[in-house]
């Protein structure tokens, strides 16, 4: 009998009888489409996949035994092809964890690594063991098992209502670093329950979706070592283990054979609350690195088939992290769609950003596809239908793809092009205006709308990787000493200014500025067609003490400081404000219905209306967005003028019909008061003055519409 693990609904437990016994335990062939370890009536059912083995063994431990109690061998009549699948009765999931060793033929220079004394993690495992406990290795000394994974959790009647790409402001974080200051104030600091804490507080900021670094397994411990007594960590965790397993030291209790249970409670909670979830995924390498590297799961299962190599057996390393997956593999090519799909069923996950995702488009010599089938698959899936691909469209081989990934009008991409541009003409270079205010309206000129769609720029300054926006404005130079390195790794091109000193000052006429280009970077992220998305700890002024790559470093370098909200609460409050504002006009963030007073859905001015200044400006980039609201019934007319100069500038609004004016709502220039309510917009005038690096957003307001009353 070969079935589906689905069609057990049509099994009785009593037709699954046994019909062989191997180490004692009763058996039988399982269910050959379902990979990894799954519950069903009377038993577990085992399924693994390899081309290249000539026999497997089951190997089953008690709970942190070092040898197992049982080692069941696959008969030959339980493979089919190059699937191996068992049925084993009796089993009780709390009382046991498995692996896997392999036999087969060892020739690296033909890439095969098979070694029957290697203990192998499940590529689809669901829970690995020994990873519990943050800063400790529990699983070196007998390697990484899995664990079988109970999957009861209930959702609800109620499925989390999608938010448009248009409508999303990303919040990228840490999980752990996120809550882990004692200044964060929640009950389990560093935790999946500890975000969950903060819930009330990314509401009140107003952003609707979390984009989470890494959370699938890693060990922290790889790599480990002590720099000026410091213990550094393998903290980001981009260095996965396993794909389809939660990292459990992010959970606040130890979760046996529940894993996930808290991640998933958190994920419907910030659902009720209107926040999606976006993971950070890394597909293109895995911990086992280069040849030097360790040999726990997919060396051991297909090493040639998993990995990129040289016609030599050597690995490709188009990551930066000694190896290279080969995702167009068909084999991992399924891997990755069958991870994918786990985690938008079981963890109801609405959208993926793809780390390196370039690899992912890269042939099996690796030389870059025009038409990567994973990419394609990805897109099409029925499944993925409505979730969002997020690609971070180069990789460390030099591929750089940003406006050109291949989307197939379904993959959005990080544009490094806006957050370079933007750096560039923020600090005031040259000839950056009318870039500046190409990235703005949505950098048709990377993404065009007819063959991108409209939402295919996610458009940041800050990101994980590199400085956060205080220290943008607070260093020339990267300061990565603690890492160890010499402060040879990060980047060196961090388009950064220290607005006249290096790092901490008392000097207030410094601090005041970095405060105003702190606000104009966020009014010119808020005010620009696409998806913003800008760093945790932003929002109140959070610094790494000018650590562009702290990747290593589980400390107050990269844990948020919760005392600065209180110290920096006017920067949160703007932050707010520009938030809200967005969402308050929709202009903003699509084309609506052509104006009736015959403005377009987007153009672009200089400091005269309709005249862009000269390509060398470094004056204003100036955008007028507009069009008719039909929810609101009236005109919505947004125009942002932004001066990088430290001269300021007579500007001159264009010219409205009869009954509208321009009113003031943002002016990051006013010593006094720098965002304006509706209530307490000021009119503007014809021609004002635009000052030294500044943003001033102005509204049309018409004068016809009936005034609201209490």
């Amino acid at each position: 009998m070969s079935m589906h693990a689905s069609d057990l609904v049509l099994v009785s437990a009593q037709q699954l009888k046994p019909i062989d016994e191997i180490s004692g335990f009763q058996v039988r062939p399982g269910f050959f489409r379902d990979f990894g370890a799954t519950i069903i009536p009377g038993g577990v059912n085992f399924t693994i996949q390899s081309h290249g083995a000539v026999s497997c063994e089951l190997l089953l431990f008690h709970r942190e035994a070092e040898e197992p109690f049982a080692v069941l061998k696959f008969p030959d009549n339980y493979r089919i092809g190059f699937v191996y699948s068992m049925i084993v009765f009796g089993l009780d999931i709390e009382e046991f964890e498995y692996a896997y060793r392999l036999d087969g033929p060892f020739d690296e220079k033909k890439g095969l690594r098979f070694d029957r004394t290697k203990i192998l993690l499940d590529p689809y495992a669901r829970a690995v063991t020994g990873q519990s406990r943050w800063g400790h290795t529990n699983s070196a000394s007998h390697g990484y098992r899995a664990r079988v994974v109970r999957s009861n959790f209930d959702w609800g009647p109620e499925r989390h209502t999608q938010i448009p790409m248009e409508d999303l402001i990303i919040y990228e974080l840490h999980v752990r670093g996120y809550t882990m200051d004692s200044s964060s104030g929640v009950t389990c600091p560093g935790t999946f329950h500890g975000l969950e804490e903060k819930i009330p507080y990314l509401k009140k900021l107003g952003i609707n979706a979390v984009e989470l670094m890494p959370i699938f397994e890693f060990d922290e411990m790889r790599d480990a070592r002590l720099i000026d007594e410091n213990q550094l960590l393998d903290y980001w965790g981009y260095n996965p283990v396993c794909f389809f397993a939660p990292n459990t030291s992010y959970c606040s209790s130890v979760e046996y054979n529940r894993e996930g249970l808290e991640l998933k409670k958190m994920i419907k909670t910030l659902h009720d609350n209107g926040i999606e979830v976006i993971l950070d995924v890394v597909f293109n390498h895995t911990a086992e690195g280069n040849e030097l590297g360790p040999c726990f799961s997919f060396k051991g299962f297909d090493n040639n088939i998993y990995y990129m190599l040289t016609p030599d057996g050597q690995y490709y390393n188009f990551s930066g992290c000694g190896n290279t997956l080969n995702c167009n593999h068909p084999v991992v090519q399924e891997l990755i769609l069958d991870c994918l799909k786990y985690w938008v069923i079981e963890y109801r996950v609405d959208g993926f950003r793809f780390d390196l995702a370039s690899i992912l488009g890269r042939n099996e010599d690796g030389v870059p596809m025009n038409q990567p089938p994973l990419l394609r698959n990805l897109a099409f899936d029925s499944i993925l239908g409505g979730v969002k691909l997020i690609a971070e469209a180069w990789d460390a081989g030099g591929l750089y793809q940003v406006g050109s990934f291949p989307a197939w009008k379904r993959w959005a991409e990080w544009n490094g092009r806006y957050r370079d541009d933007m750096r560039c003409f923020l600090k005031g270079d040259p000839n950056m205006a009318r870039i500046a205010a190409q990235r703005m309206i949505g950098s048709p000129d990377l993404y065009d709308p007819v063959y991108r769609g409209g939402n295919a720029s996610v458009n940041f300054i800050t990101c994980h990787d590199g400085f956060t926006l205080y220290d943008l404005y607070s260093y020339n130079q990267k300061h990565n000493e603690a890492n160890g390195w010499g402060n040879t790794d990060g980047f060196d091109d961090n388009n950064s200014w220290n607005c006249g000193q290096e790092g901490d000052t008392d000097d207030e006429a410094i601090l005041s500025l970095r405060w105003k280009m702190i606000k104009n970077a966020c009014t010119v992220l808020m005010c620009s067609r696409g998806t913003p998305m800008f760093l945790s700890g932003d929002e109140f002024g959070d610094t790494r003490y000018g650590n562009n790559n702290p990747y290593c470093q589980d400390n107050e370098i990269s844990w948020l400081d919760w005392s600065l909200l209180e110290k920096n609460q006017d920067i949160f409050d703007f932050f707010r404000f520009m938030i809200a504002f967005r969402m308050e006009h929709p202009a903003i963030r699509k084309d609506l219905e052509p104006s009736y007073i015959g403005f377009p859905s987007m153009s672009l001015h200089g400091l005269v209306p309709w005249e862009p200044d000269a390509p060398e400006s470094q004056y204003a980039a100036c955008v007028l967005f507009a069009g008719y609201d039909e929810e609101k019934k009236q005109e919505d007319l947004v125009y942002v003028a932004v001066n990088a100069h430290w001269n300021a500038a007579h500007l001159t609004l264009p010219d409205l019909p009869e009954g509208y004016r321009w009113k003031i709502a943002v002016n990051t220039g006013d010593p006094k008061q720098q965002t304006f309510s509706a209530e307490e917009m000021p009119a503007a005038e014809k021609t004002l003055l635009l000052g030294e690096r500044s943003v001033i957003i102005f509204v049309g307001e018409d004068l016809n519409l009936p005034v609201a009353c209490d």
